[in-house]
C-alpha cells in the first residue's frame, strides 16, 4: 500500500531514509530549510512543502530526522499546527527529554508520536539493512511498522512509552563510541611498534577483540585513509553526551565513558568536529607520530 508520506530533514541520513520511502512508492511531501536538499526529491515527484507545517498539512503520517533536540522541539511546534497529520514519527537521536517535550507538544493536539531512532549510518539506509528501534503503544507502532520494514531490516520494538527508544540508542553509541576509541588507541601502540595495520586487524577480527570498529570502521575508513564513514565527529559526541546526560538523570556512575567523552570532546576542540567520525584516530596518530594505514599497494 502506498499514500503520502511528509518527510523532514534531508540531511545525510534523512535523505537516505527518504530515499527507501520513496522508491518504495509513497508520494512524499517535503521540507527542509536547503533547496538543495529537496531538489532531488522533487525530481523524482515529491511535492516540496514551504514549512514544517504545510507537510503536515499534506500527509497524515510524518517522519522526522533532525540534527539536536532544539531543532526537533521547534520542528514539532510546527508540526503540531498542521492539519492532517495524526501520527509523528521522530527519527532523530536527542535523548528521553527532548523526546518528552516532543511528546507532550504531539499530545496536545491529538497526534501520536513514535519514538523511532535508527542505527545504521546513511550506507545502511541506502542499503536498507538500518536497525529501526521504536517505543510506542501498540496502535502506533502497528501503524508505522510497515514503513519501517521498508527502510530497515531489523526492528526492536522496545516498548510502549516513546523515550525507551532513544535511552537503548543512547547506550548503543555510547558501546559504539569507547569500541572505537579504544580500537583505535590499541592500533596506533601496535603499529607504532611495527606491526602491520592490515594483519592486526585480521587478528583482531578473528580474536576476542574483535568489536564493530575493527570489522568494519577500521576496514573501510581508517586502512585506505578515505575517513568517510559517513557521520561527523560532532554527531557521535552529541550522542555521547546524551548517552552521559542520561546516566546523571539515572545516577548511574559512568567513569569509563567519562573518559571517552573527554577523549571526543577533545578532537572537536581540536578541529576535527567537521570530519568523518573515524578521523578520531588521527589524535592518537599525532601523538604516537605513527598512521594506521594500509601498506598494500593501491591497484593500478
Amino acid at each position: 500500500m502506498t499514500m503520502a508520506l511528509g518527510f523532514l530533514g534531508l540531511g545525510q541520513m534523512g535523505a537516505a531514509i527518504a530515499e527507501r520511502l520513496q522508491a518504495a512508492g509513497h508520494t512524499l511531501h517535503v521540507f527542509d530549510p536547503s533547496p538543495a536538499a529537496i531538489a532531488p526529491f522533487v525530481a523524482r515527484g515529491a511535492v516540496a512543502e514551504t514549512s514544517a507545517t504545510a507537510v503536515a498539512d499534506a500527509a497524515p503520517l510524518v517522519f522526522a530526522c533532525l540534527p539536536n533536540g532544539r531543532v526537533s522541539e521547534a520542528v514539532a511546534r510546527d508540526v503540531a499546527a498542521g492539519g492532517a497529520v495524526k501520527t509523528y514519527v521522530e527519527m532523530s537521536t536527542i535523548g528521553s527529554p527532548a523526546l518528552e517535550k516532543v511528546r507532550q507538544i504531539a499530545a496536545a493536539k491529538g497526534i501520536a508520536l513514535a519514538d523511532c531512532p535508527i542505527s545504521g549510518g546513511p550506507k545502511g539506509a541506502r542499503a536498507g539493512t538500518l536497525t529501526m528501534l521504536c517505543a510506542a503503544p501498540p496502535e502506533v507502532r502497528a501503524i508505522i511498522r510497515p514503513y519501517l520494514e521498508q527502510v530497515g531490516r531489523t526492528i526492536f520494538e522496545i516498548g510502549d512509552r516513546p523515550g525507551q527508544a532513544q535511552l537503548m540508542k543512547l547506550v548503543n553509541n555510547l558501546v559504539n563510541a569507547a569500541n572505537m576509541a579504544t580500537a583505535f588507541e590499541a592500533l596506533v601502540l601496535g603499529a607504532k611498534g611495527g606491526l602491520d595495520p592490515d594483519q592486526m586487524v585480521a587478528v583482531l577480527n578473528v580474536s576476542t577483540g574483535q568489536n564493530s570498529a575493527t570489522l568494519t570502521k577500521v576496514p573501510k575508513s581508517v586502512l585506505p585513509g578515505s575517513f568517510d564513514y559517513g557521520s561527523s565527529l560532532t554527531t557521535m559526541l552529541k550522542d555521547v553526551d546524551l548517552g552521559l546526560a542520561e546516566a546523571t538523570a539515572l545516577e548511574v556512575p559512568m567513569l569509563v565513558h567519562q573518559q571517552v567523552g573527554t577523549l571526543w570532546r577533545l578532537a572537536e576542540q581540536l578541529g576535527f568536529g567537521p570530519q568523518d567520525f573515524t578521523a578520531l584516530i588521527k589524535v592518537m596518530e599525532s601523538w604516537a607520530g605513527v598512521e594506521v594505514r594500509s601498506r598494500a599497494a593501491a591497484p593500478d
